[in-house]
């Protein structure tokens, strides 16, 4: 759950790797976004490979960045 209500999580699918932990994801309704990976996963060195699903907080502000929380 995220801690500030402004935060939008959605799911989508990584659909290509990109150097320095960037990547970019496809989401449920074919919008395809650049995410990095959030601080936990980063930390604890969790790997992700194209065709994984992934839930992504976004802001409202800006639609085309976000970042990735969990890898489901």
């Amino acid at each position: 759950m995220p801690k500030n209500s402004d935060i939008l999580e959605v799911v989508g699918k990584i659909t290509e790797v990109l150097p320095g932990q960037m990547f970019k994801v496809q989401l449920e309704n074919q919008h395809v976004i650049t995410a990095y990976t959030g601080g936990k996963m980063r930390q604890h060195k969790i790997r992700l490979v194209a065709g994984d699903n992934v839930t992504v907080e976004m802001s409202p502000y800006d639609l085309n960045k976000g970042r990735i929380t969990y890898r489901n």
